[in-house]
């Protein structure tokens, strides 16, 4: 996950101040030799680490802060301003055009995601309300355009593509079709080349002048470190790009460029790829980085991901269910299609507060949701209402239909014989009885 050994590595450094009392500046001078290695480690730019670093110890020698009780969270505290300062202090969002449509234009090198990330972005601006429209302007690779018709297929965006045209043409094209048809976001998706060239530099150059974009975004992938803060800085130089999409922080990358880009190009990361579905981009906001960097969790974007993807009302029959002693399994299922939307259980998990320690190690069987979805499938709906009735030869047949075995729908059936009990007690409480159940009430 992002961050995984970064974060380890610098909660383990600031764990030795908490167990001591009084601190020194020796103390402190060491801890952030540990912390300036494990910024090394994950691909942070030397200099960026350095001056992080060399900032931490000014900050946290002074007087007062060595002579607080509180010495260890203070600079815990200190760690969390400067990380957030270093990538940006505030969250960048989009400029938009006073004069519609926004125009977003779409640079980087070949392979970086240029053409899932237009789509990604054309979600996330659909859910906002805006009417986008994306644009094929990537006419060499081989399938570039299908492959983005097929993406807008999935989220119901329309495309623009006018062949192997001129690059330049199609996007003057595109931002006078969004006029007529009341698009207020053009995205135009570039080509990119396996390096910078001069050809595709005075192909984007060209791109840019004419359709005279809002926002010129470098799309660059995170598992290139070090190289993605030069590849930005060359892009910039040559497009004075306004912002950064920064994909593949899911993977096993080290992160370091997303530390490292704001304080060597001046521009900011906008937003950030953390997945393979075309939901999986997030805004990109600095303090929750730094929070999670520090094991501190991400609440925030935690519940936006729950208000962007869960049903509410699925989730208000099922707890007015579960309150009223009617849950069933038909309740469960819904539930976990639910969760499935959150994405991987370990990255719900990871963005609890204090949490992403202790699930550490642990291996999650994401497929373990998937079985117990199918069984239920295999369910009749009388057997889902009232599953006392599941016999010997019905749980064989749904063993059979859903491609897994007794044992596990027993181990599911105890399970919900739990989820009954809780249920049970919920309905009999007599805070809770005779009361209508609302979400509001809850504050969610």
């Amino acid at each position: 996950m992002l961050f995984d050994n970064l974060t380890d590595r610098i909660s383990l450094a600031f764990g030795r101040l908490k167990s001591k009392g009084k601190l020194s500046e020796k103390d402190i001078k060491e801890v952030m030799r540990e912390v300036r290695l494990a910024l090394l480690e994950a691909d942070v730019n030397y200099k960026v680490a350095k001056e992080l670093t060399d900032k931490l110890v000014e900050r946290s020698t002074g007087s007062k802060v060595l002579e607080s009780l509180t010495a260890s969270q203070t600079i815990i505290k200190i760690a969390n301003e400067e990380l957030t300062n270093l990538m940006g202090e505030k969250h960048a969002r989009i400029n938009t055009s006073q004069n519609p449509p926004t125009i977003v234009m779409l640079c980087g090198l070949q392979g970086s995601g240029k053409t899932t990330h237009a789509a990604k972005l054309a979600l996330m601006q659909k859910k906002k309300s805006h009417r986008p429209l994306l644009v094929a302007c990537d006419v060499y690779r081989p399938a570039a355009i299908e492959q983005l018709e097929v993406l807008s297929g999935k989220i119901g965006v329309p495309v623009f593509q006018m062949g192997d045209t001129d690059p330049v043409k199609i996007a003057k094209s595109a931002v006078s079709h969004a006029k007529d048809h009341g698009n207020d976001i053009v995205i135009l998706d570039t080509a990119g080349r396996l390096h910078i060239d001069e050809k595709l530099m005075e192909e984007l150059s060209k791109i840019k002048k004419e359709a005279s974009p809002t926002e010129v975004l470098l799309v660059v992938d995170a598992m290139t470190g070090q190289n993605a803060v030069d590849i930005a800085s060359s892009f910039d130089k040559l497009l004075d790009i306004t912002g950064v999409i920064l994909t593949k922080l899911d993977g096993d990358t080290r992160g370091g460029a997303a530390l490292s880009i704001r304080h060597v190009t001046g521009k900011p990361i906008k937003f950030i790829g953390t997945g393979e579905k075309l939901e999986d981009l997030e805004e990109f906001h600095p303090d929750r980085m730094a929070s999670r960097i520090l094991g501190m969790g991400d609440m925030l974007t935690l519940i936006e991901e729950a208000e962007n993807r869960l049903d509410r009302s699925k989730l208000e029959k099922t707890a007015k269910n579960l309150m009223g002693n009617k849950f069933d399994l038909s309740d469960v299922l819904s539930q976990l299609q639910q969760i499935r939307k959150m994405g991987p259980i370990k990255s719900i998990l990871s963005k609890l507060p204090g949490v992403s320690k202790q699930i550490k190690g642990i291996d999650f069987d994401e497929k373990e949701i998937d079985r117990m979805q199918a069984i239920i499938l295999s369910m009749t709906n009388k057997e889902r209402s009232t599953p006392d009735i599941l016999d010997f030869s019905r749980k064989k047949r749904i063993a059979s239909g859903s491609g897994t075995s007794i044992e596990e729908i027993k181990r599911l059936m105890r399970a919900f014989s739990k989820m009954k009990k809780m249920s049970k007690m919920f309905s009999k409480s007599k805070k809770i009885k005779g009361r209508s159940f609302s979400f509001d009430k809850l504050g969610i």
